[in-house]
């Protein structure tokens, strides 16, 4: 008999929520659920803001949120499941930068917060109560945390940047040639 101890119901409770509410984002972005844009609305929400294309970056956070998410909650695959999740996150932090820390003021807070708990789950693993254990940790090594973590990280590292640059460049406006030719 397996006794599990109040670890494994914590990370299972910390999964259930934050696989749960990054799931329902991704939702929003894939499917246009509980009220989200849907593909169309979230890509030229991402064109908007810099992220382009559109399209393209509205399915790519749709899907990791919504698939790092419930994977998260279901407890598999725990080490890319939660980098991913943590790389859209960064993306979204991204945004609200600008605006500084807290919500209220439109800042980056929340994403953060969510960003954080799932690479803290990829790290920690999934606990007792997950599909990653009753399979054995056949998708959850050691080995896979910092391979995961890294491979998000310098994608995340490249997109963001290539925003940022994308949109320091709009904000400064083209700069006309100091000699014509």
């Amino acid at each position: 008999m397996t006794c599990y101890d109040r670890r494994d119901v914590g990370l299972l409770l910390l999964r259930l929520g934050t696989g749960g509410v990054l799931a329902a984002h991704g939702a929003q972005k894939l499917f246009g659920w509980f009220g989200g844009g849907g593909i169309e609305g979230t890509g030229r929400f991402m064109e908007s803001v810099g992220y382009v294309p559109g399209k393209q970056s509205a399915m790519a956070a749709g899907l990791a949120e919504a698939g790092g998410g419930t994977l998260l909650a279901l407890g598999l695959a725990t080490p890319s499941a939660g980098a991913a999740a943590a790389g859209a996150m960064a993306g979204a932090a991204a945004l609200s930068v600008p605006n500084g820390f807290f919500a209220q003021e439109g800042g980056y807070e929340y994403a953060a917060t969510l960003g954080l708990a799932a690479a803290g789950l990829a790290v920690s693993g999934p606990g007792r109560l997950s599909l990653d254990h009753a399979c054995g940790h056949v998708l959850d090594r050691g080995w896979m945390v910092p391979a995961a973590l890294g491979v998000t990280a310098a994608v995340t590292a490249v997109v963001i940047g290539a925003r940022n640059r994308r949109v320091r460049r709009e904000q400064e406006g083209e700069q006309e040639a100091l000699f014509e030719e």
